[in-house]
């Protein structure tokens, strides 16, 4: 195929920048084009991705210096790099070399200040570790990956294997729809258990009575209504992985009977006489300060260090804002394809109010918000109106949002509908909002900390918080 002729191109960006140098900075390869889809330059990871130096390729229609393919209706090269909104869309590239390298399409129209398009910008995420990591650790695909490549989670990844390799207790913590059930199955997955079961249990769904029975079983006629023998779910773990969920909310009697059978590998049925002997891995996960609960006397200490060997610790969304993106097109992908829905992405407004909210309920709630949009939104572009709760006008979508979110600091709210009253003096109200006022004070402003120490979630703190106009 024949090449259009090379053009010497201006790279000098705002104030006299060089824009090669900029972009060299980032850890991705990197491809500015023009309005007739030429490259004007791009940055050396790139170089190291395709095998072609910048001023060889400077000039040439970007279709002819990325070989690869797309995956799923991506459609061809050509035309995403034509695209008139941001669009993200994995395949694949071949270097130079023949290498064939796994990557993550992000094309996105450079505008100018009057809003007249001026080319476009191209950002190739080498996802290989990603992919490698899914298809050989933990084999998710679709809704079960983990998905992340911030530092924080690529932490987590390196973990994963480590814990999968052994027998010994794993402590996953972080709060609540952060992914904690997906690390847990992961490290199960990957280890020489994963052709044995993986069962979950849920320890603050059931009252202390139920929990026993279901966690170690019963014999006929250990209480009314057992009318034969229930192996529990360490019975049926056996030889591969129990996950108990919500590990802080154990009763502390099931507490010393989960310590014997962390230290004998058996335990008593209940009702029964006669020991059972098991062979079971177990993961614990909880979304409390356990350290706090064994300070109060709701935990047992020695359970606590049992549990304790090696710890994953998940960190909220907010704490890891480069996920945010890839998160919102990965379930973008799922829905639209589920649903049938023909829609191009996010609005640069939407995609300002999603990438600043703080998400209280973490993936599982961003996964909720994108599914929720994706269901409204008739086709097209997503738009603020089409988010949860929100309505058409621009002010009122902003007031559904945290004033952190919406506000720059300082700036004080003009609109949106009118919070709920401040409770009356003497009544629950004002002893609840007193409540939250000293536990904020205590933890110095921290809302994880002040939540834990109500016993309430955070989502259900920063509820309260608005509802008492404490922000």
């Amino acid at each position: 195929m024949e090449m259009p002729d090379k053009q010497t191109t201006d790279t000098r960006g705002p104030a006299g920048y060089d824009t090669a140098s900029l972009i060299d900075a980032v850890p991705h390869g990197v491809m500015l084009l023009d309005t007739r889809q030429r490259v004007i330059t791009l940055n050396r990871f790139l170089e190291a991705l395709i095998g072609y130096n910048r001023d060889e390729v400077t000039g040439v229609k970007g279709e002819y210096v990325i070989r690869g393919r797309l995956k799923g209706d991506g459609g061809s090269l050509n035309k995403i790099l034509a695209a008139r909104d941001h669009m993200a869309v994995e395949g694949d590239i071949i270097s130079q070399s023949r290498k064939r390298t796994p990557v993550r399409f992000n094309v996105s129209p450079l505008k100018s200040l009057s809003g007249k398009i001026q080319g476009a910008i191209l950002v190739l995420e080498d996802i290989s570790l990603l992919k490698d990591l899914g298809d050989k650790v933990h084999g998710f695909s679709g809704k079960d990956r983990i998905i992340g490549h911030s530092l924080k989670m690529q932490e987590i990844f390196e973990l994963i294997p480590i814990a999968a390799r052994t027998d010994t207790t794993v402590l996953v913590t972080g709060e609540t729809g952060t992914g904690k059930d997906l690390v847990a199955e992961a490290i199960h997955r990957a280890s020489k258990r994963s052709l044995h079961p993986f069962i979950k249990v849920n320890c603050g769904a059931l009252p202390e009575s139920l929990l026993e029975s279901e966690l170690f079983g019963h014999v006929r006629g250990a209480f009314t209504g057992a009318d034969k023998d229930k192996p529990g779910m360490f019975r049926l773990a056996h030889g591969g992985t129990i996950f108990l969920t919500e590990i802080g909310d154990l009763p502390l009697a099931l507490q010393v009977k989960l310590l014997t059978v962390l230290d004998d590998k058996e335990f008593f049925p209940v009702g029964g006489s006669k020991k059972e002997k098991i062979d079971v891995r177990i993961i614990a996960a909880t979304h409390r300060n356990l350290d706090e609960r064994v300070r109060a006397g709701q935990f047992r200490e020695d359970l606590y260090y049992r549990l304790n060997v090696l710890r994953i610790h998940i960190p909220p969304l907010r704490d890891r804002a480069d996920d945010i993106r890839l998160l919102l097109d990965h379930f973008l992908g799922t829905f639209k394809k589920s649903l049938n829905k023909n829609i191009k992405g996010f609005s640069d407004e939407t995609l300002r109010l999603l990438s600043s909210y703080p998400f209280p309920g973490n993936v599982r709630e961003l996964r909720n918000i994108v599914e929720y949009t994706v269901n409204i939104c008739p086709g097209g572009t997503i738009l603020p109106e089409h988010l949860p709760g929100l309505a058409a006008a621009e002010p009122r979508a902003a007031a559904h949002f945290p004033a952190a979110m919406a506000l720059h600091p300082g700036q004080q709210s003009t609109s949106g509908p009118a919070q709920s009253p401040v409770p009356e003096p003497g009544g629950w109200g004002e002893m609840e909002r007193a409540m939250i006022l000293e536990a904020l004070a205590n933890s110095g402003g921290n809302r994880t900390r002040a939540a834990e120490s109500l016993g309430w979630s955070r989502s259900k703190l920063w509820r309260k918080i608005k509802q008492h106009q404490l922000e």
